[in-house]
């Protein structure tokens, strides 16, 4: 059975809406995941040697997402939504979330020298196939688990919390952050999809 290794990307919403970003950021994030779930399908299919061109660029496309554009997400919720969520009574959500962004990154290190290896030809196979399988697992779990609170709690909370203003300025920062200048322009709001986690 072939696994397809290619990571889709889907339109989604411009900087110009910037809790839809924030929601089209976590579609990314799990089509992301997934396709790191079917690499290790595909790594333990080979059964060992040395992974093939299938392999290798999801190896670098999970890495680049994780490395480049998960941060940018994390940073905007550390922005933007976790000190209106302060602001309204709700530190105690805050702070779990930003605990779970600095576990993600914790959990992502040795991920990512996992990656690299593949990239570079090496593919752990038996026990170890077994060992970083289980890591990248547990790894999307917690962000399984993370992003049904932020959907179903943080965002509505903070969106009701903020003024068209407050939410227009959000936008901006976010853009200019990724080096998007005019969110407004719907040319390069379209382009910056490419970039935006």
């Amino acid at each position: 059975m072939a696994v397809t290794l290619q990571l889709h990307t889907s339109p989604s919403a411009g900087f110009d809406e910037p809790f839809g970003m924030l929601h089209a950021c976590h579609g990314r994030v799990e089509r992301t995941l997934a396709l790191l779930s079917r690499l290790g399908e595909h790594l333990a299919a080979q059964g060992g040697g040395v992974p093939d061109e299938q392999a290798r660029d999801a190896a670098a496309d999970v890495r680049r997402y994780f490395d480049v554009a998960a941060p940018l997400h994390h940073q905007d919720e550390a922005l933007h939504v976790f000190p209106v969520l302060r602001a309204a009574g709700q530190a105690a959500l805050a702070d779990a979330l930003h605990a779970e962004h600095e576990r993600m990154e914790a959990l992502w290190q040795p991920i990512r020298s996992d990656l690299q290896a593949i990239q570079a030809g090496i593919t752990p196979a038996g026990e170890a196939l077994a060992e970083v399988r289980s890591r990248w697992a547990d790894f999307a779990a917690l962000y399984a688990r993370h992003i049904a609170v932020e959907e179903e709690l943080a965002y509505p909370q903070a969106q009701s919390g903020m003024g068209l203003h407050e939410q227009e300025a959000m936008g901006r920062d976010m853009a200019q952050r990724r080096g998007v200048r005019d969110v407004r322009n719907p040319i390069l709001a379209a382009r910056s999809q490419e970039v935006a986690p």
